[in-house]
């Protein structure tokens, strides 16, 4: 538990941030999402204050999960001695509709499918390969200045859309020991690995009457909540019941729950970061955002 004094250096190094950049290193499927009433801070603690153009930066001692995670990237990679390649996804949920933030012109909505090799995933999503701190979060910036964001009672940027930033790792350490047969001078043992690390900024849950939101705004607000509904009172609600008294997993309740249906009940690691209010006007939001975190602890995957 972080404290409103906790730096976001704490938080990164508190949450088990850097153990999930390793992991995905080593192959596997990690996600951290941030979950929580508008306004809480869930952007904040992923991106930080987002930087106004790349020739003004935020201040390193604001960065957010989402920087300081890219930096840990790239260091362990070239710790452990792996050959890297690094590409980036990014997209957002609005309306229910799947965008990609970093394809150019004009968003346009991209088809959501499943197969039982691959699970659910997003056809033609453009992925860039990256290979530096500053092209992965010049994407970063670029990506979400396209998000749909609007201003409301409780946020003067309230997020309106659920955007997923996903990392594609795929590696190959090479061994200094020639394999057998080769001599003296021959070439090490080669292994590769295909990992990912995804960031889920979620919108915020939020009650329509205190937002003050009417048309589009409410529509939106109501797209945001049935999405989070899924999510976190279906979805993981079932899940942190034992295995035997679980039922069918809605999944396909909404775009949301499809993307994360790996994450949540298959073969990845997930970390949730669960954002609440000091206010005691929040105080109905901030208990039920504590209830889901207390359910989302008992959910377990198999790696």
């Amino acid at each position: 538990v972080f404290d409103a004094g906790a730096s976001q250096e704490d938080v990164f190094e508190g949450s088990g941030m850097r153990q999930l950049v390793e992991l995905a290193i080593d192959g596997f499927s990690c996600t951290v999402f941030a979950f929580g009433q508008t306004g809480s801070g869930k952007t904040y603690t992923l991106m930080g204050p987002l930087a106004q153009s790349e020739t003004q930066p935020a201040s390193p001692a604001l960065l957010g999960l989402m920087q300081r995670s890219f930096a840990c990237l790239l260091e362990q990679s070239q710790s452990r001695g792996s050959d890297l390649a690094l590409s980036a996804s990014y997209l957002e949920i609005y309306n229910e509709q799947v965008r990609d933030l970093l394809s150019p012109g004009p968003p346009c909505t991209l088809p959501l499918r499943w197969s039982k090799t691959r699970g659910f995933y997003v056809e033609n999503q453009l992925s860039v390969d990256f290979e530096s701190l500053d092209a992965i979060v010049s994407l970063l910036l670029q990506g979400s200045q396209r998000r749909r964001t609007s201003a409301h009672a409780l946020n003067r940027h309230s997020s309106r859309s659920h955007a997923l930033l996903t990392i594609h790792i795929r590696s190959r350490a090479v061994s200094a020991h020639p394999a057998a047969g080769e001599g003296l001078g021959g070439p090490g043992t080669c292994s590769s690995k295909q990992g990912t690390l995804c960031f889920v900024d979620l919108a915020g849950s939020e009650r329509v009457k205190e937002t003050g939101s009417s048309g589009e705004l409410s529509v939106e607000a109501n797209s945001i909540n049935r999405s989070l509904l899924a999510l976190a009172g279906h979805c993981i609600s079932l899940l942190a019941k034992p295995r035997g008294k679980r039922t069918h997993i809605p999944y396909r309740d909404s775009k949301l729950t499809r993307l994360l249906a790996r994450s949540l009940g298959g073969s990845g690691i997930t970390l949730m970061v669960a954002c609440i209010s000091p206010s005691s006007r929040c105080l109905s939001e901030t208990l039920s955002t504590l209830h889901y975190a207390c359910r989302a602890r008992r959910v377990t995957t198999r790696p």
